[in-house]
């Protein structure tokens, strides 16, 4: 496995690929099994699995945890090793961002400026900006995201649409814990008891989906239920929506989404159920 801490090796790296095809997993670092789910997924699809570790500056917010994200790189390139990744491209960000003023994409305001985007301004113009130059440079074949972050991989595939990139964006199921819990780089956080109210989250998801599959499709009754379980924990939105964004008035199968963001403790969760 190759270890590319600058974007000249990166580029004589992929160029000695030539036209073989590569899978792309970006990250943050902080791997867990949900990143080892995307990373298992190209390595069945794809000639070269290709992963980065690298976190990005510019999708946080002034007073985010940048500082504070868990950062473990040894530990993160043998588990990349051992499940046969071809190269981790890890850069210093003086590398990636090497001018003040940068150019910067703009999301769709529709899908960009409600949920994580109303609470984390200019969050996803960095996403995007991070993800088109790592897409640039890479020159995959395609790249795995996880579902979890389901607003972020709603808007990577609008941009890939909109700027008609050559890159298929594969979406990869939420991988969860013992206890249910989606994975995230950030459960390291919790305390006991906090991780105990954070189970809060996937049971109300769980409620939804029993009322579902019992015919319910009502989204304020759905949503209204959810909430009882929500307890202990900050609610920021429970809403739910279609792959634009959009709220629904009622479920439509395979078209339909339950977002949920809420606080345990200081740490903020992430989590949705594709319907």
């Amino acid at each position: 496995m190759k270890i590319l801490k600058c974007i000249e090796d990166l580029i004589v790296y992929r160029n000695d690929l030539g036209s073989q095809e590569i899978g792309f997993v970006p990250t943050m670092g902080a791997l867990h099994n949900g990143h080892a789910s995307l990373i298992e997924k190209s390595r069945k699809q794809d000639n070269h699995t290709i992963v980065s570790i690298f976190v990005n500056p510019t999708q946080f917010g002034a007073n985010e945890d940048l500082d504070k994200y868990p950062r473990t790189f040894e530990k993160d390139s043998i588990l990349c090793e051992k499940l046969g990744v071809a190269a981790i491209f890890a850069p210093d960000p003086r590398d990636m961002y090497r001018k003040k003023d940068e150019i910067t994409l703009n999301p769709p305001k529709s899908m960009a400026n409600v949920y994580e985007g109303a609470l984390r301004a200019g969050h996803f113009n960095g996403v995007l900006q991070v993800v088109l130059k790592l897409f640039s440079l890479i020159r995959p074949k395609r790249a795995y995201f996880g579902q979890k972050d389901a607003q972020q991989l709603l808007i990577i595939k609008r941009m890939v649409e909109d700027l008609f990139l050559d890159v298929e964006i594969v979406p990869c199921a939420t991988k969860r814990d013992f206890d249910s819990l989606a994975l995230s780089s950030r459960n390291i956080y919790l305390n006991q008891m906090e991780r105990k109210n954070a189970l809060q989250i996937p049971m109300a998801l769980d409620l939804i989906k029993k009322m579902v599959d019992e015919g319910i499709r009502d989204s304020n009754r759905l949503i209204l239920e959810a909430k009882k379980c929500i307890r202990d924990l900050e609610l920021d939105y429970l809403d739910i929506v279609d792959y634009d964004l959009q709220r629904v008035s009622e479920v439509i199968l395979g078209k339909s989404i339950v977002l949920i963001a809420a606080r345990s403790g200081k740490t903020r969760l992430l989590d949705n159920l594709w319907l």
